[in-house]
């Protein structure tokens, strides 16, 4: 087992976890529960770590997660055309009536960012 990644918070930690079975990379989270400890250990020992099964697995995993970290953080909504309820620009479907998104998303030539 080989430390690959420290969150900064536990749903971090659970995306990263979730990115790396979608890649078939086996691991284990870490600190789930310590946080409620912090005072008693140092806050840095606290945070969420993912860790992974099989060594050999490691640099996959890096770029598992360089992926991630690269990924630009998309805000601001978009109108669904079936029952015109906002939603944030990273849905698929609308939260309201499931209606798709995607053509939304095409056909809009400035999103709100």
């Amino acid at each position: 087992m080989r430390k690959l990644y420290t969150a900064n918070h536990l749903l971090e930690a659970y995306i990263i976890l979730d990115l790396l079975e979608s890649a078939y990379i086996p691991a284990k989270l870490f600190n789930v529960y310590a946080q409620g400890g912090v005072g008693d250990i140092p806050f840095t020992h606290a945070y969420p770590e993912v860790w992974i099964i099989r060594d050999y697995d490691f640099e996959r995993g890096r770029a598992v997660i360089i992926a991630y970290e690269q990924t630009p953080q998309v805000s601001g909504t978009l109108t669904c055309p079936a029952c015109g309820e906002d939603n944030p620009y990273n849905f698929q479907l609308c939260w309201q009536c499931g209606a798709g998104l995607e053509l939304v998303k095409e056909n809009s030539q400035d999103p709100k960012l």
